[in-house]
C-alpha cells in the first residue's frame, strides 16, 4: 500500500470523524457508521448494536428502519449478546468467523453474513459489527478501532442519562462489583455503635440544704433574690410575726403577774402556814408562765430565717412566696452550693434504653451550643413518673467528671445517654420494631 493510499485513508478517517461529531442524534450518528464507513473500511453487512437497559439493534446498513421481529434481526441480536464482554471483562475490538461461536449461532452464520466479521467496542454505548468475505488485516484492524474510538466519542451526548435505578442495577448484575457491595453492606450492617437515646436534662445542686418554714404562718418578706450569693448568717426570708408577738407579749404580762403573786405569796408565808401553800402553789405557775414566754420568744426569734452556711439561694420569683401561707416543715427555697452540682435527665419511657449506673453521659446545654460537659450515670429510678409536659418518664441523676468547667447551676439542655453497643442495623430499625411490634402485638 503507497504512501498516497495511506493519506487517503487518513483523510478518510477524519472526514468520517468529523461527520460523526456533527450528527445532530443518534439515529443520524447510527446511519454514518452502518453506511458510511464503507468509505474508509470496506464491507457487505454492518450493524450498531445499542446497550442500554433494552439493548437492541439500531441501525444495519441499507435499510432505514430494522425490523426487530425480523428473523435476521432475532438472530443478530443474539450473536451480540453472545460477543458482548461480560462483567469485569476487557471490551476490546476483534475479528472472529462462525468456528468460533457456539453452534447455536454459527450453524445460521452462513444464511445472514459473510465468512469474516469484525466486531467493534464502542463502550458502555455498544458495538458495531462488521462482516465482508475477505478476511481482516491487522492494518485494518487497528485502523477501525481508531474510527471506533471516534465513534465512541460522538455517541456520548446521545446516551441516555442515567438514573439512580440503573445505577443501583448495574452494581447488582452479577460480578465483583456486587460482591463488593454485599460485602460493604455486611460490614455496614454488623458496623458496632453504641445505642443512645435523647433526654431532657438539668443541672440541679448536689446534696443541698433545704430551707424550710419554722412554723405555720403567711411569709412577710423575702429578702433575697434567686440564684443570688449569699453569706452565713445572711437573712434570707421572714414569716408574719403578728400573732407570735401578741402571744409574746400576754406571755410576758403573765408572766410579771404571776412574779408579783408570788412575792405576796411569799411575804404571807413568813406570818401564816396557809401562806405556805399558796406560795408552791404560786411558784409554780410562775415558772409554767416563766417557760411560755421563754418559748413564745424563741419561736418568735425562729420567724427570721437566716442562710446556714455560704451558698446560692435557689427559688422561684419573691414575689410568689411573700404574703402566701405556708404550713410548718414547707420547703421555701434551697441553699446549694454552686461547685456542688449534679445532673438530673428525664429519660422518657417510650425510648428507655437499658442503662445502669456508670453509663456515660453527655450534657449539650441550651445556652451554649458549642460546649458539652461528660458525666456519669449513678442512679435509675427504677418506676416512671410524669414529667413536665405529662409525659412519662425515668429520672436519671449523673455526677459530672472531674477535670472539667462544671456548668452553671439551673442551667437546661439535652443530655445523651450511652447505653450498650448494638449492630448498625439494630441502631436503625429498633424504634420502626418496637412500633411494629405494639401494632401488631406480637
Amino acid at each position: 500500500m503507497g504512501h498516497a493510499d495511506r493519506s487517503r485513508e487518513l483523510a478518510t478517517l477524519l472526514q468520517l470523524l468529523h461527520r460523526a461529531r456533527e450528527a445532530d442524534s443518534a439515529a443520524r450518528l447510527g446511519f454514518i457508521m452502518v453506511n458510511e464507513s464503507l468509505q474508509l473500511l470496506p464491507y457487505r453487512q454492518a450493524a450498531f448494536w445499542r446497550e442500554g437497559l433494552h439493548s437492541h439493534i439500531v441501525a444495519l446498513s441499507g435499510l432505514a428502519e430494522p425490523d426487530p421481529t425480523a428473523p435476521y434481526l432475532q438472530w443478530l441480536s443474539a450473536l451480540f449478546r453472545y460477543l458482548r464482554p461480560g462483567p469485569g471483562d476487557v471490551a476490546a475490538s476483534r475479528s472472529f468467523a462462525a468456528a468460533d461461536l457456539p453452534d447455536a449461532l454459527s450453524q445460521e452464520w452462513g444464511h445472514w453474513l459473510p465468512e469474516h466479521g469484525l466486531w467493534l467496542s464502542l463502550g458502555e454505548h455498544g458495538a458495531l459489527l462488521l462482516a465482508r468475505d475477505l478476511p481482516w488485516t491487522e492494518y485494518e484492524l487497528r485502523l477501525a478501532e481508531e474510527l471506533a474510538h471516534g465513534y465512541t466519542h460522538a455517541l456520548r451526548p446521545f446516551a441516555p442519562r442515567r438514573n439512580w435505578r440503573a445505577k443501583v442495577g448495574d452494581w447488582l448484575k452479577p460480578g465483583p462489583r456486587r460482591k463488593r457491595l454485599l460485602l460493604a453492606v455486611l460490614v455496614l450492617v454488623c458496623f458496632p455503635v453504641r445505642l443512645s437515646v435523647l433526654a431532657r436534662a438539668e443541672v440541679v445542686p448536689d446534696d443541698p440544704v433545704l430551707l424550710r418554714a419554722p412554723v405555720s404562718g403567711v411569709i412577710d418578706k423575702v429578702a433575697v433574690l434567686p440564684n443570688q450569693p449569699v453569706k452565713r448568717g445572711a437573712a434570707l426570708f421572714d414569716l408574719d410575726a403578728t400573732v407570735l408577738t401578741g402571744q409574746f407579749e400576754l406571755a410576758r404580762e403573765e408572766a410579771k403577774a404571776a412574779e408579783e403573786s408570788f412575792r405576796a405569796s411569799a411575804q404571807l408565808a413568813l406570818t401564816d402556814d396557809k401562806g405556805k401553800l399558796a406560795l408552791a402553789e404560786d411558784k409554780a405557775k410562775l415558772e409554767e408562765k416563766d417557760i411560755t414566754a421563754d418559748f413564745a420568744g424563741r419561736e418568735l426569734k425562729r420567724l427570721h430565717v437566716t442562710a446556714p452556711s455560704d451558698g446560692v439561694v435557689v427559688f422561684s420569683d419573691r414575689n410568689d412566696w411573700q404574703g402566701k401561707a405556708v404550713a410548718q416543715g414547707e420547703k421555701v427555697m434551697t441553699l446549694a452550693d454552686p461547685s456542688k452540682v449534679e445532673l438530673t435527665a428525664w429519660l422518657p419511657a417510650a425510648e428507655a434504653i437499658a442503662v445502669q449506673p456508670g453509663s456515660q453521659v453527655t450534657l449539650y446545654p441550651n445556652a451554649s451550643p458549642f460546649r458539652s460537659y461528660d458525666a456519669v450515670l449513678q442512679r435509675v429510678a427504677y418506676k416512671a413518673e410524669v414529667s413536665e409536659g405529662n409525659l412519662l418518664a425515668y429520672r436519671l441523676q449523673a455526677r459530672f467528671e472531674s477535670g472539667q468547667r462544671l456548668p452553671q447551676l439551673g442551667q437546661m439542655g439535652t443530655a445523651r445517654v450511652y447505653g450498650d453497643w448494638v449492630p448498625l442495623s439494630y441502631y436503625v430499625l429498633r424504634r420502626p420494631l418496637t412500633a411494629a411490634r405494639q401494632w401488631l402485638g406480637w
